[in-house]
């Protein structure tokens, strides 16, 4: 443990780690509540902001102190995908962990990968993989799946906001009619044009809340006329969250060992970057403190962060001129 003088009271902010593969979100959360003990800090409420598969990687909000209580809108937050399908096999998780289940000798060719992404952009419907978290008659799909036992998954409705080929692909490479197949029939579209075939293909998708990927990548690859599952899963972005600001775990341990976490830790109202800021004065702070409305607020309805002196003092909903306190946050102001 560190000699380095800790904060007696609980720290509130956001660890962005960028979760490794194989690691489970519940286990990303132990570490920093591990490293939090280690490292010499006050015992803090840790959660996360939008669960992770272990076989996927990438942005995992962590929330620390006051933070959690915003954890729920991290949920709802949407979030962008990188991934890739493997296209002749379909596996029954959906992913490169479950067995077999089916498969198909045809690979679709990229241009007809490229046409059919449209086919799935905006409000759709999707059916949940079998092995996921979701609950049936109180039991987790994924536990009914690994016990052998009919899972019968609803259909429900997510927005896929905008789905595209990967960096790498070169729009135009190739045939651009999808009449030819590896049966070798001739394409009336450009008989002399050769066929570049997919085996695979990585995807971009910005997905509302309760998308899920595995099931996309399914779809898609059974719209062309295949079936598919996911090799690789990268979460770029959760709600404000860019992976750009996310710490490796390596990086999270040295927190443990003595490094400061302040230096690593975005402030809470670092997850209300979309919500403007309502700035109160001594007065009207305390008073919504005791979760009291304001009354004859000038500004536009809508969702606010209520500051005092920086320091975020509630989340409020401002409607005709009055603002009510939706969730207080209990922060530490050096200023008093």
């Amino acid at each position: 443990m560190t000699d380095t003088p800790r904060p007696k009271h609980p720290l509130s902010g956001w660890i962005i780690l960028d979760k490794p593969r194989g690691l489970g979100s519940t286990q990303a959360v132990g570490a920093v509540k591990r490293n939090l003990r280690e490292g010499g800090y006050a015992k803090t409420k840790v959660g996360h902001g939008g669960t992770l598969d272990p076989l996927a990687e990438g942005v995992l909000p962590i929330a620390l102190g006051e933070a959690t209580k915003l954890a729920g809108r991290m949920l709802d937050a949407s979030k962008i995908y990188e991934f890739t399908v493997q296209f002749g096999e379909e596996t029954s998780t959906l992913d490169s962990e479950g067995e077999v289940v089916q498969t198909s000798q045809k690979r679709p060719p990229m241009a007809a990968i490229e046409a059919i992404l449209s086919h799935f952009t905006g409000d759709i419907e999707q059916v949940p993989p079998k092995y996921s978290a979701l609950k049936i008659d109180g039991k987790r799909a994924y536990d009914l799946a690994r016990a052998g036992e009919e899972v019968e998954m609803k259909t429900r409705a997510v927005t896929i906001h905008s789905l595209t080929m990967g960096s790498g692909y070169e729009p135009g490479r190739g045939v651009v009619s999808a009449f030819a197949t590896t049966s070798g029939r001739p394409d009336p579209f450009d008989p002399g044009a050769p066929l570049e075939l997919a085996d695979a293909v990585t995807l971009t998708a910005h997905v509302s809340k309760g998308t899920y990927i595995r099931s996309l990548a399914r779809d898609i690859a059974r719209a062309l006329g295949t079936v598919g599952h996911v090799t690789y899963l990268r979460r770029i972005k959760a709600g404000p969250f860019l992976q750009e600001q996310a710490i490796s775990l390596d990086k999270l341990n040295e927190i443990g060992k003595g490094a400061r976490l302040e230096d690593v830790m975005l402030p809470l109202e670092a997850g209300l970057d979309d919500i403007p800021a309502l700035t109160l004065t001594s007065q009207q702070a305390a008073a919504v403190r005791q979760g009291r409305v304001l009354e004859g607020q000038p500004q536009a309805d809508g969702l606010y962060c209520a500051m005092h002196r920086e320091i975020p003092v509630a989340l409020m909903e401002l409607v005709g001129g009055t603002a009510k306190v939706v969730r207080g946050f209990n922060l530490h102001d050096v200023a008093e």
